[in-house]
């Protein structure tokens, strides 16, 4: 591995942007009789979200715990607020949300 310098980080630091993480959860109404169509429309709108370039990271979860998925929004909280209440499992409650304010950089992606 490559020596970091403390110049090299306080440079680094500086090129970061402000995003919002999302971590997406169990809700009240986990087990409604449409959850299957629901986590599809909801999978759908996250493509489209993807492609409007609002959506830069999103990783389902699939290990049987309450958590979901994770996602991080290339948009600050209020607006990843107003995106996620318009989800279609988080209307139908299959979905609740906690959103976190973070800081990445910009054009890090997850390896191919």
């Amino acid at each position: 591995m490559d020596t970091i310098t403390d110049e090299y980080m306080h440079q680094m630091l500086t090129a970061t942007k402000n995003y919002t993480l999302v971590i997406l959860k169990d809700g009240p109404k986990e087990n409604t009789e449409n959850r299957q169509k629901l986590v599809w429309e909801h999978g759908r709108r996250n493509f489209a979200l993807r492609n409007a370039g609002l959506l830069s990271i999103v990783c389902p979860v699939s290990d049987g715990s309450e958590v979901h998925g994770i996602s991080i929004f290339n948009a600050d909280e209020t607006k990843t607020r107003e995106i996620m209440d318009e989800d279609p499992g988080v209307k139908a409650g299959i979905f609740i949300y906690d959103i976190h304010p973070t800081r990445s950089f910009p054009g890090d992606s997850l390896p191919g």
